[in-house]
């Protein structure tokens, strides 16, 4: 383990420390000012002895709590939105733990408010505190230290995606020392020299299709040389990620889980849409209303694509592959999207491998249009579908019935779960990705899914829409 990634957490500990404690004593400060003792009398006061006191013990009780949420976890290349949502969690458990502890038997008594301030406090003093070091480690990293020394094996289209973006990206904290295209007895004598001289934390085979005794054989190499091996899975892999096994008839019988959206993961993800699309409304509110006197006075025409030019009712596949009335913000002319097939717009189709359409420079966009879509503004109106149940905040994205009808068996695993706003496709590349990539990342998500990972990529959506990645050349 790099001594780099273990110094940055180490500092971790004593900061979120301080910061826990500069929460309390800001929520006691705040509570006995004369703004929220004017708001609500102070019935008792605790002396700030005491509350100090209470405020270390259970700062170091919360430290166990972030522990055990994986806050501490030794690594350079941790991503902020996974920390913060991380963050959130362990704040709100530690919160419930005093709650229960003194709130329950009367002893803070009067400090519902100083609960309630000092949640929410820790939550923005830790995320700053973190920030800082975040920030500090990824300038480190960008200047080549602590960053972890790698060989890629392979030679399909999976390893130029990750070597592009480990290239592009120098501040995840990787360095490609070499590349090969398999591995065999000779490639391991070059690496073993590597190794001496460079020393190599990481192999990782990005290549899925590589040859099981060569597979093998890595794994059996990078275990005696103390290399850490990575490996990135292939569809089928990522489809059998989840087994169970019940017996039957005294026989051992596997079933490949389709989704952890099962059960209680179903109501969790609901219950999460509705409070969050609710939010989202009135906070985009303004931004709904504005697009709408643009759109009218920019062209003539409805506001929403909700009719086709036939003036049937627009419809986009959901879960189990059942259609629903779709809409959004229109974007080009009005009755133009029967020409979305059309000799001429076929041709400059950038997804002809695929069952998508997406044209470039659609000359139906409108002015607003362009504008709109670049910032997917269009896509807003799908927060009510997400709030009457048609859709989710994250999932795949909806592909219209036509183009549903031409996906192979395996594309057709999107369609368990209902579809998003945003997605795991989305947040790593939107419309760059192939398809098979996307149906690679959104099948990784259905079997994976969590609160915690839906937060995640709703936290890094907004970075994506503003600043879009340019399409590899």
């Amino acid at each position: 383990m790099k001594k780099f990634a273990l110094f940055f957490t180490i500092i971790l500990v004593p900061l979120d420390f301080i910061m826990i404690v500069l929460a309390a004593i800001s929520a006691f400060l705040i509570r006995i000012g004369s703004l929220a003792s004017g708001i609500r009398p102070i019935i008792t006061t605790l002396p700030f002895g005491t509350y100090l006191l209470f405020s270390i013990l259970f700062a170091f009780l919360w430290l166990i709590i972030f522990a055990l949420a994986g806050l501490y976890t030794i690594k350079s290349t941790r991503q902020f939105s996974e920390e913060f949502s991380k963050i959130i969690l362990a704040c709100s458990t530690g919160i419930l733990v005093i709650i229960v502890s003194f709130f329950l038997t009367r002893e803070l008594s009067s400090s519902r408010f100083m609960l309630l301030a000092a949640w929410i406090l820790t939550i923005i003093y830790v995320t700053i505190g973190r920030a800082i070091i975040y920030r500090v480690q990824k300038h480190f990293l960008k200047l080549g230290y602590g960053t972890r020394r790698i060989i890629l094996i392979g030679n399909d289209k999976n390893t130029k995606i990750i070597k592009n973006e480990l290239k592009s990206n120098i501040d995840l904290g990787y360095h490609i020392v070499e590349s090969f295209t398999t591995f065999n007895s000779d490639i391991k004598i070059q690496i073993k020299d590597l190794h001496k001289t460079e020393r190599i934390d990481e192999i990782i085979q990005a290549d899925p299709t590589l040859s099981k005794d060569a597979t093998m054989n890595l794994i059996d190499f990078t275990e005696s040389n103390n290399i850490t091996f990575k490996f990135s899975a292939d569809i089928f892999k990522t489809k059998t990620s989840h087994l169970t096994i019940d017996t039957l008839a005294g026989m051992p019988i596997f079933e490949i889980k389709r989704t952890r959206l099962e059960g209680w993961g179903r109501v969790y993800k609901r219950v999460f849409d509705v409070i969050a699309s609710a939010i989202f409304i009135v906070l985009a509110s303004p931004i709904i209303l504005i697009t709408t006197i643009a759109i009218k006075i920019d062209t003539k025409g409805p506001v929403f694509f909700s009719k086709l030019d036939d003036g049937t009712e627009v419809k986009r596949v959901g879960q189990y592959g059942k259609a629903f009335k779709y809409f959004k913000f229109r974007s080009m002319v009005d009755k133009s999207d029967s020409q979305r097939y059309s000799e001429a717009l076929q041709e400059k189709n950038l997804r002809k491998d695929s069952p998508l359409v997406k044209i470039k420079d659609d000359p139906r966009i409108t002015r607003v249009g362009k504008f709109i879509r670049k910032y997917s503004i269009d896509e807003l109106p799908e927060l009510f579908l997400v709030f009457t149940g048609k859709m989710s905040l994250v999932g795949p994205r909806p592909h219209l019935p036509e183009e549903v009808a031409k996906y192979k068996d395996y594309h057709k695993k999107v369609l368990d779960i209902k579809p998003g706003i945003t997605g795991m496709a989305q947040v790593s590349g939107r419309s760059d990705l192939a398809f098979d990539e996307e149906i690679k990342l959104d099948t990784y998500y259905i079997e994976n899914w969590s609160l915690m990972l839906d937060v995640q990529i709703l936290l890094k959506t907004p970075k994506v829409v503003l600043f879009p990645k340019r399409e590899a050349l």
